[in-house]
């Protein structure tokens, strides 16, 4: 453990400083509408000043000033909560891009495969499709620099082919059939990101959605998803929030909204420094009567756990699944002027019954065990068994029409669907944390892009398109040379999963999510149960 005395003494000054010179602020995830600078409260002596300077001057070895304040900026907020975070210059992208909906760069969707930069999709009209970059592409060359076989990472090859609109990157590719490499030069664009991953028809009324993220461009996806769902007759809605961590408070705020009738608290927020604001729906609601199914599991937060409260709080449709994760903190962003920011906690917020969800976290001890919980939920058995889990008397809530809650730790849903427990499993579960299923399909799709051209679209490789007995078999010698061994108990046990899962990955690897989803989640326990209780359910 880093010693206090090393940590703090120089670096609480740093942060001073800089603060000293903030030129403005920046609204970023689950932050408030009004912000309200924190005083900086610098008396006329400074005695860290002072103390950082006699470092710099007498110190027996060198002093990089910046690395002691970004050290110790982290040290400072490891004992404040889990959320408050510091972004270097370097990070700020990588933190931020996918809250905006939208980044720089030339549009394609890779993976590193044997070394390998891998193109698996591009972006419609993006730059590398009207450059000729297609699916299989593999990259050797960027900028005449080599990139294939230098164990290059993610996020090396996403700092090499991302950058500033309008500027050039020559790649040169190796494509199968093709002789020696293909140069292109592709000059870089926006490139939209999306937060809603699928929106489709389960049946002839009931519509589902997939959202992975709240960012700035979510409603308008939310709107113009839910406008084509009602289009092909929707009436009822599957909403899947799950491993959904949440991003902008206003973002949830608005999709809640268009769930609730005027005047409903949606969710309010307060601070130390921060005096309540309250959030209520308006008049702009297009799904008020639409009978509603949200689903949520451990990794549902923030955001999505807003959006989860206000509708259980106001007795508006079903929550299903698992209890969610339990961030209840509101952050702000603070823009630094050397391109760094900050991310602190100023707030807490609080769903319409009174429930704060943000679950217990120690200050000074680290937040390990904060972020393990859902380890230890898995542990104690509440992933498997509601009778697990355990709310405090003193922390219940009732709506106004009678349902019982509890604040404490995360949205409770109203139907608890539990995770598989099934010894049987095992043979599957082995496959799937060695993510060999997906690395098969990955490798089948890419060599055989020629015979898998025949389906145009998803509707065709859904209906013609089947795993055959000699490719299943081709799948079970392959997990059995890369470390799961054959066993015939389980292999009959999880068949179904397993040539179901193949094809939703071969179907990604061709039409991306919309090919996955609907594959996928045939074999996926709570969808299942939210489409029979909304078949069930009277309009």
């Amino acid at each position: 453990m880093k010693n206090r005395y090393n940590i703090y003494l120089p670096i609480i000054l740093a942060i001073v400083l800089i603060s000293g010179i903030l030129i403005g602020y920046k609204l970023t995830p689950d932050t408030s509408s009004k912000p309200n600078l924190f005083p900086l409260g610098i008396s006329k002596y400074n005695k860290l000043n002072d103390i950082v300077n006699y470092i710099a001057h007498e110190y027996v070895d060198s002093v990089d000033r910046n690395m002691l304040a970004e050290d110790g900026i982290n040290g400072i907020l490891d004992n404040l909560d889990p959320h408050s975070q510091y972004i270097t210059a370097d990070e700020f992208h990588d933190v931020n891009d996918p809250l905006l909906g939208n980044f720089e760069g030339i549009g394609i969707q890779f993976r590193i495969e044997k070394d390998t930069i891998v193109v698996i999709q591009t972006i419609s009209g993006g730059p590398s499709e009207r450059s000729g970059l297609v699916a299989g592409d593999r990259i050797i060359n960027v900028d005449n620099t080599l990139v294939a076989g230098v164990k290059i990472t993610d996020t090396g090859a996403m700092k090499k082919l991302k950058g500033k609109r309008g500027t050039k990157v020559k790649i040169e590719i190796f494509r199968r059939g093709s002789n020696g490499l293909i140069e292109f030069i592709i000059t870089r664009d926006v490139i939209p990101t999306f937060s809603i991953d699928v929106a489709f028809m389960p049946d002839t009324e009931i519509g589902y959605m997939k959202v992975s993220k709240f960012s700035a461009t979510t409603y308008d996806e939310f709107q113009k998803a839910i406008t084509g769902l009602k289009e092909q007759g929707m009436q009822k809605l599957i909403l899947d929030l799950r491993d959904n961590a949440g991003g902008y408070l206003q973002a949830a705020i608005d999709i809640a909204d268009e769930f609730l009738t005027k005047d409903k608290l949606i969710v309010y927020t307060e601070g130390q420094n921060q005096p309540r604001e309250s959030f209520y729906s308006t008049v702009k609601g297009n799904l008020e009567t639409n009978p509603v199914v949200i689903l949520i599991d451990e990794g549902t937060a923030s955001a999505s756990e807003i959006v989860a409260g206000a509708l259980q709080d106001n007795d508006r449709g079903e929550i299903m699944g698992r209890r969610s994760f339990g961030k209840g903190l509101v952050q702000r962003q603070l823009d630094l002027p050397d391109g760094s920011a900050l991310r602190l906690t100023v707030a807490r917020y609080y769903t319409p019954t009174g429930r704060c969800i943000q679950k217990p976290y120690q200050k000074g001890k680290g937040f390990e065990d904060y972020y393990n919980e859902s380890y230890h939920r898995f542990v104690n058995g509440e992933l498997v068994e509601k009778d697990s889990i355990h709310f405090n008397d003193s922390l219940k809530y009732v709506t106004s029409g009678g349902k019982v809650l509890y604040g404490g730790g995360g949205i409770m849903p109203d139907l608890f669907i539990p995770a598989e427990k099934e010894p049987k499993l095992f043979y599957y579960n082995d496959l799937l944390q060695n993510s060999l299923i997906y690395r098969f399909a990955f490798e089948y799709t890419d060599r055989s892009r020629i015979e898998l051209a025949k389906y145009p679209d998803f509707d065709s490789f859904n209906k013609q398109f089947e795993i055959s007995t000699v490719l299943f078999n081709e799948f079970v010698d392959f997990a059995d040379k890369n470390g799961v061994k054959k066993n015939i108990e389980g292999l009959e046990f999880a068949k179904n999963r397993i040539t179901t899962l193949l094809k939703a990955y071969i179907g990604r690897n061709l039409f991306d999510d919309k090919g996955f989803y609907p594959l996928y989640l045939s074999i996926d326990n709570a969808y299942i149960e939210a489409l029979a209780f909304l078949r069930n359910h009277e309009n």
